[in-house]
């Protein structure tokens, strides 16, 4: 039995502070995020660049094909390149995201191993073009950017795929964070909803909470064996500057960052959410409202620097040392 199931009623709910999609659409999406901003994080070529205007480290661009025509260039753009992932500018969940971690001659390597040629992947950018993975299935752009090369340190923590963390920030406040660890079961994807474990973790020190996979809780991971409970996430104080950050990025009040740890750059921004998902709370164990609505009362008098919203964050939201690292 899942977490929140266990709640079994909208009041139960209510007293352990979950946040419902409801409340997050009129309370926080619509009243926090103009709707004239969307399409700085519905896009992620526009996101890429106000991130380099700010910045904020991202993956470096390699190149943007925008029409069908400019697909036979595809080949000559790549002839350097021996990692790199290919996406859809305007995809969701994940969707139509490929990449390629080595080569083999003319022949490209995917993560999971099978090896493709050119031909495959001027196939993959023609559908992405199409809209065959965007949002609302209208025309994209595919934007080709160089491989994140992830921390060692998640190795035994991840399957093929690279790990993310998503932090929700409010009104400049990085409230709560989750890991999402890609398994066999999410096909090397970092999305809990295909099978990737989500791990809580604490906002204070970037150490691990709780883990869940389908919702229910779990101790280790399932295709590795490792502990979860073990997961720390390096240069964590980093992580949550470049997150709070975005939020004068982005103009967005209440946002989801999606962050990497590449071994060479150390955090970068993956991209941004403005409507960030709910699970986050059954990855942590606890609601989101109470954090949201003690940074709304607030007010006008609340830090406004980066580094003092984090500062008041460690002071008010640190989960305490004899609850943490508690498996299930």
């Amino acid at each position: 039995m899942s977490w929140l199931s266990s709640l079994a009623s909208p009041r139960a709910l209510s007293k352990k502070g979950i946040l419902g999609m409801n409340e997050r659409n009129i309370a926080y999406i619509s009243r926090y995020n103009p709707r004239r901003l969307y399409p700085l994080v519905d896009d992620k070529l526009q996101t890429k660049e106000i991130a380099v205007e700010s910045g904020v480290t991202v993956p470096e661009l390699i190149g943007v094909i925008r029409h069908q025509h400019e697909i036979k260039h595809l080949k000559q753009l790549l002839a350097d390149q021996t990692g790199f992932c290919i996406k859809p500018a305007q995809g969701s969940g994940g969707k139509g995201i490929l990449v390629i971690t080595g080569r083999n001659e003319q022949r490209f390597i995917k993560s999971s191993g099978v090896e493709v040629d050119v031909s495959s992947l001027e196939r993959h950018v023609s559908n992405i073009l199409a809209g065959l993975f965007s949002l609302g299935g209208k025309n994209d752009v595919a934007v080709i950017e160089s491989l994140v090369h992830f921390d060692p340190v998640f190795s035994d923590f991840s399957f093929e795929g690279v790990p993310d963390t998503r932090v929700i920030v409010f009104k400049g406040f990085p409230v709560m964070a989750m890991m999402r660890l890609p398994t066999s079961a999410s096909e090397g994807k970092a999305n809990l909803h295909q099978g990737a474990v989500g791990v809580g973790i604490d906002i204070c020190s970037g150490s691990a909470l709780k883990a869940v996979q389908f919702d229910r809780p779990i101790n280790k991971h399932p295709d590795t064996g490792k502990d979860l409970f073990n997961l720390q996430i390096p240069q964590w104080d980093r992580l949550l500057e470049l997150s709070a950050s975005c939020y004068e990025m982005s103009g967005l009040g209440y946002l989801g960052t999606d962050m990497v740890l590449d071994k060479h750059l150390g955090p970068m921004l993956l991209e941004l959410n403005a409507r960030p998902g709910l699970s986050i709370q059954v990855a942590n164990g606890m609601g989101l409202l109470p954090r949201l609505k003690q940074i709304e009362r607030l007010g006008k008098k609340g830090p406004t620097r980066a580094s003092d919203r984090i500062a008041y964050v460690k002071e008010h939201f640190c989960v305490p040392s004899s609850v943490q690292n508690k498996p299930a």
